[in-house]
């Protein structure tokens, strides 16, 4: 709250120096603002009597948006990307698909890794179980285990997490 949203009949004032100026009835801190061209702002209303603070309030909503924009530019979003096995998958296919796995997994993102079954090779889920497993032992370094291989429907799903350094 600032200025004239404030109710309260006596303000704990700190000045625009951060300096304590002590208990003041709320008019005279408004006025006190007013006199040096800056706004009462209200930094802690559940404080008995509360504390306001004289300051350009303009110019600190600025200052706060800025570091929110930078808090924000520096964070990592961490995305999940899938990869497709199939139970039968040839070696070449394979290892084109390891090499995406790893490079999801340096880049910091999570990566699913499914086997999908198609018809009858549902029955042999033990055969997508060691694919999976393969890619677990060739990436185990770079990654930690977030979810174990589940068959889920007609799919059998792992997720792998990068490590975090």
């Amino acid at each position: 709250m600032i200025n004239e949203e404030i109710r309260a009949k006596e303000v704990r004032l700190v000045g625009p120096d951060s300096e304590q100026l002590g208990i003041k009835p709320f008019r005279e801190a408004l006025q006190m603002a007013i006199d040096a061209e800056l706004d009462l702002v209200n930094v802690a209303p559940q404080a008995k009597p509360p504390v306001c603070r004289i300051m350009d309030y303009g110019k600190f909503r600025y200052e706060q948006q800025k570091k929110e924009k930078e808090a924000r530019k520096n964070q990592k979003v961490v995305d999940v990307k899938e990869v497709w096995f199939r139970a039968n998958i040839e070696e070449n296919d394979y290892q084109t698909k390891l090499r995406n796995v790893v490079k999801f997994l340096k880049d910091g993102d999570k990566v699913k890794c499914s086997v999908r079954f198609r018809g009858r090779e549902i029955t042999h889920a033990a055969i997508g179980q060691r694919v999976l497993e393969r890619v677990k032992k060739e990436v185990e370094e770079l990654c930690t285990i977030e979810r174990q291989p589940k068959l889920e429907g007609r799919s059998m799903i792992m997720i792998l997490a990068p490590k975090s350094n």
